[in-house]
C-alpha cells in the first residue's frame, strides 16, 4: 500500500519458484510503526523460525540493519518520498546515503543488503505528480553510487509502485498498458532496471480491490481452490482469469509486451501484498488465512499467471500489527499482520515441507493488569460519562478493534469503555494515573477479554533494549484508496454489473 508510512514495511512471503515441494526462501515486510514494538534481535529470530530470508524494510532502520547483520537474512532497504529531491539533486547526496545506509552495515555488521528500493508508490495520481520528476533522477544517482562503492553486482535498484501506474481500457487483462501520463517515464524506468540487471516492484491488493467497491464478486478476490465456490471467470481471449491477482499481474505484462520488453525476461518482484485481519468486515483472520494460504500453495508450486508462466517474488504484506499507523482509508490498516503486536500467531499457515508458523519467543510484558470500567461505575449507568472518558482514550490509544465489523464489535457499551481505557493504560506503560479517566477506571488482574475481542497486554519495551523510528507522515496510504478503482478496473470487474 502505497503508504506507507510504515516506518519499515511489513510482511511478505517470497517464494523462489523452483520446485513443487519445497519452499526455497520466505521473505518479509517489516513494519514498526507500533508504540511498542517487537524488539529487533527478537523480530530477526521470529524471521528465522519460520524461515524468512528476505526482508524489505521502509527505512533505513539502525536498529534493524544491526539485528540483520549476520543473520543469513536477505534485506531490501528503502529511501522514503521525501529524500527523492535530495537524491536527485546530486550525486553527492546519493553517494552519502549509500555510505551511511548500505556500505557501513554491509561492512561493519555483515549485513546481506541486496535491494534499494527508491521511493515508494512515487506515481500514485493523488501526489500529484509530487515525485514525478525527481524519482528517475534519483534512481539513476542511487545506483551510480552503488557502483561508486563497488557494491553494483551485489546491490540492485527498484522501485517499488502501485498498480495503478499500468491501466486497461476494457477491463481485461490483454489490453493493459502504462498509464498515459507516465507512459514515457515508465519505459525509461523499466529499461533502466532491465539494463542495470534490476528488478521492477509492484505492490497488489484483492483486498482493497474486494473492499472499494460493493459489487466486487468476492470469490475473485481469493485464489480458487481455497475452499469457496469459486469465482466466475473473466473471458479475455483463450484465457479465463479466476482471480484478481492473475487479471492484475497479466495487465502488467501487457503493458511490458505493448512496450517492447519480454516480460519473461524482466525480473519483477511484487512489493506487497496480503489481506489484514480486523478493523473491517471483510478483515477478519479466516479471510486472510484463506488469501494468504492460497498464495503460499501457489508460489510453492512455482504457479505464474496465464501471460508468465514464471512466478514472480512475492512479497505479503505484512509481518505484524502496527498500533500507530494511519487509519486511512480504514482501521483495517493496522491490521494486516500474519502476527500479532506482540509476535503471536494470528492463524495457521502452511509455510511448506510441513512447517507452520510459530510465534515470536522472549517477548517480556508489562504486569498483568488490565485498566476496565470499575463495577460501581458500570452499575451507575452513567454512558454519558463512559462515552466522554472512552473518546478520550481512542484519540490517543488504538480502538481500531471497536466498531461494525471489527473484532470486538459484540462489546456492550460498559465493555466498549472498558476496552477503550485498557489500550489507553497499556499505551501509557501502566503509569500512575492513566487508569483514572474521573474515577470511571478500575484496575484488574482478571482478564476482562471475551470471544474474539482480546485486552491486550503491551510488551514491556523498559526491559528490552530498542531503537524506536521516528514518526512518518501517513498520506501514502490515501492515496492507495483513491486509486484502488484502478486495480478493480484491471481486475474486469465490471464483467460482473
Amino acid at each position: 500500500m502505497g503508504r506507507h508510512d510504515t516506518y519499515f514495511f511489513c510482511l511478505s512471503i517470497l517464494l523462489l519458484h523452483n520446485t513443487l515441494t519445497n519452499v526455497d526462501a520466505l521473505a518479509c515486510n517489516w513494519g514498526t510503526q507500533a508504540s511498542h514494538p517487537i524488539p529487533p534481535n527478537i523480530v530477526v529470530k521470529l524471521l528465522r523460525d519460520n524461515g524468512f530470508n528476505k526482508v524489505k524494510l521502509f527505512e533505513a532502520d539502525p536498529g534493524a540493519l544491526r539485528a540483520l547483520g549476520k543473520s543469513g537474512i536477505q534485506v531490501m532497504v528503502g529511501i522514503p518520498n521525501d529524500l527523492l529531491a535530495t537524491m536527485a539533486s546530486t550525486v553527492t547526496a546519493a553517494e552519502l546515503w549509500v555510505q551511511q545506509n548500505v556500505s557501513q552495515y554491509i561492512s561493519k555488521y555483515g549485513t546481506d543488503i541486496r535491494h534499494v528500493a527508491v521511493g515508494n508508490e512515487p506515481f500514485l495520481k493523488t501526489y500529484k505528480d509530487r515525485f514525478v520528476h525527481s524519482t528517475y533522477p534519483a534512481l539513476q544517482n542511487v545506483q551510480a553510487a552503488l557502483v561508486k562503492a563497488g557494491l553494483g553486482r551485489k546491490v540492485k535498484v527498484t522501485v517499488p509502485l502501485n498498480a495503478d501506474v499500468y491501466e486497461s481500457g476494457d477491463g481485461l487483462p490483454s489490453s493493459g498498458d502504462f498509464r498515459s501520463d507516465i507512459k514515457t517515464l515508465m519505459v525509461s524506468i523499466v529499461r533502466f532496471l532491465a539494463d542495470s540487471v534490476s528488478p521492477i516492484t509492484f505492490n497488489i491488493y484483492p483486498f482493497l480491490s474486494l473492499n472499494a467497491d460493493p459489487n466486487f464478486p468476492r470469490e475473485y478476490a481469493f485464489f480458487p481452490g481455497g475452499g469457496g465456490g469459486g469465482a466466475k471467470p473473466v473471458v479475455d481471449g483463450s484465457i479465463s482469469y479466476t482471480n484478481v491477482f492473475d487479471a492484475n499481474f497479466d495487465t502488467l505484462v501487457s503493458a511490458l509486451e505493448k512496450n517492447g520488453f519480454d516480460a519473461n525476461k524482466v525480473e519483477i518482484i511484487v512489493g506487497e501484498v496480503g489481506w489484514p485481519t480486523d478493523g473491517d468486515v471483510n478483515a477478519t483472520p479466516a479471510m486472510a488465512q484463506r488469501f494468504n494460504q492460497g498464495l503460499l500453495n501457489r508460489i510453492v508450486k512455482g504457479q505464474g499467471t496465464p501471460r508468465r508462466k514464471t512466478a514472480p517474488e512475492v512479497y505479503i504484506f505484512s509481518l505484524v500489527d502496527e498500533d500507530v499507523k494511519s487509519v486511512d482509508p480504514g482501521k483495517f490498516e493496522r491490521h494486516w499482520g500474519i502476527f500479532s503486536y506482540d509476535g503471536a500467531v494470528k492463524y495457521p499457515l502452511s509455510l511448506g515441507n510441513g512447517r507452520q508458523l510459530v510465534p515470536a519467543k522472549g517477548v517480556r510484558y508489562q504486569a498483568r493488569e488490565w485498566c476496565v470500567l470499575s463495577p460501581q461505575a458500570a452499575a451507575g449507568n452513567n454512558g454519558g460519562a463512559w462515552t466522554s472518558s472512552a473518546d478520550y482514550a481512542c484519540q490517543l490509544a488504538d480502538c481500531t478493534s471497536l466498531g461494525p465489523g471489527s473484532s470486538c464489535a459484540a462489546l456492550d457499551p460498559a465493555a466498549n469503555a472498558s476496552y477503550a481505557f485498557n489500550m489507553y493504560f497499556q499505551k501509557m506503560d501502566h503509569r500512575r494515573g492513566s487508569c483514572v479517566f474521573d474515577n470511571l477506571g478500575f484496575v484488574t488482574k482478571v482478564d476482562p477479554s471475551r470471544g474474539s475481542c482480546r485486552f491486550p497486554i503491551e510488551i514491556d519495551t523498559s526491559r528490552h533494549e530498542t531503537l524506536r523510528p521516528p514518526p512518518r507522515s501517513s498520506g501514502a496510504m490515501e492515496m492507495k484508496w483513491r486509486t484502488v478503482a484502478a486495480a478493480a478496473m484491471v481486475a474486469g470487474w465490471a464483467v460482473f454489473n
